[in-house]
């Protein structure tokens, strides 16, 4: 059993902060203001054993850099295609859908990521002076 840290906390802390699927390198730079001692390695380490614990999520999607998340339910993803954001979408999961999914190529599937892309709201608005 891995005990609890004081870094630990502060690092869940700044990622139910932001709450906005922030980058290790995001969460880093939330930390240091508050911890400025703090290491890019202590929080890339903490960053990965929380998602281990299930205290965090770690979403499994095509999106670069890796995004750490505040919630750890099941739910969806929406990506801004201009700015690279990733939000959460208001839907419900779809109950089964793995079972639905035709399988010609024999694979056992044991779960599965949704990824819905978009322009969001900040990159839709006209800039100043156009």
């Amino acid at each position: 059993m891995k005990r609890k840290t004081i870094q630990n906390s502060v690092i869940y802390a700044a990622v139910n902060r932001l709450a906005n699927h922030p980058t290790a390198e995001e969460v880093y730079a939330e930390v240091v203001k508050e911890y400025p001692s703090v290491s890019r390695g202590t929080v890339y380490r903490n960053l990965n054993r929380l998602a281990e614990e299930g205290k965090i999520g770690k979403p499994d999607l095509p999106v670069s850099p890796e995004r750490y998340d505040h919630k750890c339910l099941p739910h969806y993803h929406v990506k801004c295609e201009r700015c690279g954001r990733l939000f959460d979408v208001d839907a419900e999961q779809i109950p089964g859908l793995e079972k639905r999914i035709k399988n010609p190529n024999g694979f056992l599937l044991t779960g599965y990521d949704i990824l819905f892309k978009g322009i969001c709201p900040a990159c839709q608005a006209p800039e100043e002076g156009r």
